[in-house]
């Protein structure tokens, strides 16, 4: 890619400039005191797809938050990559804990410190200037389309139903997806499969309202013991979910793979010293990073009952809830899960209490094959800028709708992402490194001479 280098040394501080106008804008999905700014944000981007040189771009209506849509199309007969991001973010709290305001930008140390830097305006933001670099200096060389969605960060409930209502307008050869991390800045890694998601809201009741402990201590049930105590049954002494039929349909990736996935670096030592933890924990037989990319877990995510107020109270409490949630790997259905999990828990209740599992919402695990076109592209392409060989990766993390889109649209992702470990995305103080928003520019214009080149 002829001079993207100098294009983005030329316009760099116009990129930042632009960026943060999206990044102050707070699109909190999660907060429905926020739903003008989710549309404001759609505009916006609108805006900048616009000026980018797309054809034409529009904000689409959905269920729920809008959808922007653009494209571009200089043949017909070429192939057509789709970009997809979203412009939602998290809430920010605890708010006393950031360094800086999160809604308004700064670069600190080389980083650019707020609320959606990386995830996903940030990583979003860079396909749109690569994509300007590639149209005003006539090297795009296929299609390009554009969807960015406002409910990521809550499940993308809404998007399901867009995808199925514009199967004919969203039709491409392949979806370019940056939303995940790279394992360190010199060490390049596409990310070759997300963990599936399941979440269950629980409720459990003991008597019609709250006790007094002493007069009752002893003699009913309370809800918050019982709920402690069939939360620790869910895992056995090794660290295997006891629900049964759960590993089922886990799928074994190769020998070959693991072995791939074990050349990326990583430093125990030091990933309990920085967590501050004695030791790590999960199931027996695999190493820390197989137990966050090849295999499943099982988590709560909140816990609560009773009195949590200053001082004390002497109660005996009506009902304890949880928030439990699973991460599954390849081949797990998230419907079957779902299912399998509440039917057990509820069932495993004692009959001195009420339980009460609610599905929240979920998605299917997602494996990008090695040898498939876009995955040799994206390696490539990396390689160009990083000079070295890309390492497969299987997150721990989930992004549901992009099994949704195998699903409905018949179209395979690939997962490029910029990101960092250390970039503290869902958390106070998220960060960007310019590095990698500049590298990120520099990178993906060579994905798409590389798979239109390879897609003959």
């Amino acid at each position: 890619m002829k001079d993207v280098k100098n294009y983005i040394e030329e316009n760099k501080q116009r990129f930042l400039d632009e960026l943060f106008e999206l990044i102050r804008i707070p699109s909190i999905s999660a907060e429905s005191e926020h739903k003008d700014d989710m549309v404001r944000c759609a505009n916006k981007w609108k805006e900048f797809l616009l000026a980018a040189g797309v054809d034409k771009a529009e904000v689409m209506p959905s269920a729920g938050n809008p959808v922007v849509y653009g494209e571009k199309t200089i043949d017909p007969s070429k192939p057509t990559v789709l970009v997809y991001g979203h412009y939602d973010v998290m809430p920010v709290e605890p708010l006393a804990e950031w360094r800086t305001k999160p809604f308004e930008p700064e670069v600190i140390d080389g980083k650019i410190w707020a609320r959606g830097a990386d995830d996903d305006k940030g990583q979003s933001f860079m396909h749109a200037k690569a994509f300007e670099f590639m149209v005003k200096t006539n090297q795009l060389p296929c299609n390009v389309k554009f969807m960015l969605e406002g409910e990521e960060e809550i499940g993308s409930g809404s998007l399901y139903g867009f995808c199925e209502e514009h199967k004919e307008l969203l039709k491409a050869d392949v979806i370019l997806v940056s939303d995940t991390s790279m394992i360190a800045q010199d060490v390049p890694s596409i990310t070759s499969g997300l963990r599936g998601l399941c979440y269950w809201d629980v409720e459990v009741t003991g008597a019609n309202h709250d006790l007094h402990s002493g007069i009752f201590g002893g003699a009913v049930a309370n809800p918050i013991n019982i709920l402690c105590k069939m939360i620790a049954d869910l895992h056995d002494e090794n660290g295997h979910i006891t629900i049964p039929g759960f590993y089922d349909d886990v799928l074994v990736i190769s020998d070959e793979e693991r072995a791939l996935m074990a050349q990326a670096p990583f430093n125990e030592e030091a990933y309990k010293k920085e967590l501050d933890i004695k030791n790590v924990h999960g199931e027996k037989g695999f190493t820390t990073k197989e137990r966050t990319g090849i295999r499943p877990c099982l988590d709560i995510c909140g816990i609560w009952g009773g009195h949590t107020g200053e001082g004390s109270k002497t109660v005996l409490p009506s009902k304890a809830y949880a928030k439990i949630s699973t991460r599954l790997v390849a081949n797990q259905d998230y419907e079957k899960i779902s299912e399998l999990f509440k039917n057990y828990f509820e069932a495993a209740a004692p009959d001195c209490v009420r339980v009460k599992v609610t599905p929240s919402h979920g998605g299917a695990a997602y494996v990008a094959p090695l040898e498939m076109t876009a995955y040799k592209a994206a390696e490539k392409a990396m390689q160009e800028t990083f000079g070295k060989r890309p390492i497969p990766t299987r997150s721990g993390g989930s992004i549901p709708i992009v099994a949704g889109f195998e699903r409905i649209l018949g179209i395979k992702s690939i997962l490029m992402g910029f990101g960092l470990g250390s970039d503290d995305i869902h958390a106070p103080n998220e960060n960007y490194p310019l590095y990698n928003f500049y590298k990120g520019i520099e990178t993906i214009p060579y994905f798409y001479q590389y798979f239109t080149e390879m897609s003959k």
